[in-house]
């Protein structure tokens, strides 16, 4: 869609150049496919298209009879357009990426590189008007790392920062490709797994648990893991909600003495 579009420009320019004369320079219409495909399609798509312009550029001024002291001049003027468009088309197509990884940088965790709480809660919404729509079930574990502060206070903050990181890559390791992890804050952190049921979802939190206590005996930490669990069949009132409930399972665990799992249903 967007080479044909450009392509539709492009010979337009052309065409429209041809009949209006060589004396009306037409650069900055020039560019407009040139850009266009550069921030789409990327960086090679814009020197497709600077290729394109120029030499239709070269063209219709050779065909409304442009004429120079020195035949050589037109070719020049033709490659100092084309260097002129292939450095625009660059910039562009590097601006764009620049600006994307600066808006996917803006969704995550800065230590853990796994999704914030404000772009989590942006999926949890969009999941829970899913559900609505669908009636496809979905579960949410609330994990709460166990004793970090004695890690932070018995080894520093570094190995602390380590801790976390490993858990964050932990939990990605085993979790599918639609389902999210966040860093809520501090030593607690979020899964959303998208038509899921409990007994699937017990099964993910287990080998995770499992992970995470294997961790921490290689490298003597003295941390265990609680979670919180909710499968919910109907959608909750807010993603706020339905981090609360399963917030307030993890607690259970907290109170029962750490490194176990609470879970419950939500049925409307």
């Amino acid at each position: 869609m967007v080479f044909s579009l450009c392509a539709l420009i492009a010979f337009g320019l052309g065409f429209l150049d041809y009949i209006t004369g060589y004396e009306l320079s037409f650069l900055v219409l020039y560019l407009l496919p040139v850009s266009v495909a550069a921030w789409y399609s990327g960086r090679e798509a814009g020197i497709i298209f600077s290729c394109t312009c120029a030499a239709i550029w070269h063209m219709s001024n050779q065909l409304a009879g442009e004429s120079f002291s020195n035949p050589a001049i037109p070719y020049w003027n033709s490659l100092t357009r084309l260097g002129f468009f292939v450095v625009v088309s660059i910039l562009l197509s590097q601006l764009k990426k620049v600006l994307e990884h600066e808006r996917a940088l803006a969704r995550l965790d800065h230590l853990t590189s796994v999704l914030n709480s404000r772009a989590f809660d942006q999926i949890v919404t969009a999941e829970i008007q899913r559900l609505g729509r669908y009636d496809h079930p979905l579960t949410l574990a609330y994990l709460d790392l166990d004793n970090f502060k004695a890690v932070n206070d018995q080894f520093g903050h570094s190995t602390g920062d380590q801790l976390l990181k490993d858990f964050a890559r932990a939990i990605n390791e085993n979790l599918r490709s639609t389902d999210h992890v966040a860093r809520l804050g501090g030593d607690e952190f979020a899964i959303l797994m998208t038509e899921t049921e409990a007994e699937a979802a017990l099964n993910v939190i287990a080998r995770i648990q499992e992970i995470t206590d294997v961790l921490a005996q290689d490298k003597k930490w003295p941390v265990t893991t609680s979670v919180g669990l909710v499968t919910c069949f109907k959608p909750p009132a807010s993603s706020d909600r339905l981090i609360q409930m399963a917030d307030e399972q993890m607690y259970l665990c907290k109170k029962n003495g750490k490194d176990c799992l609470h879970s419950t249903i939500f049925n409307g």
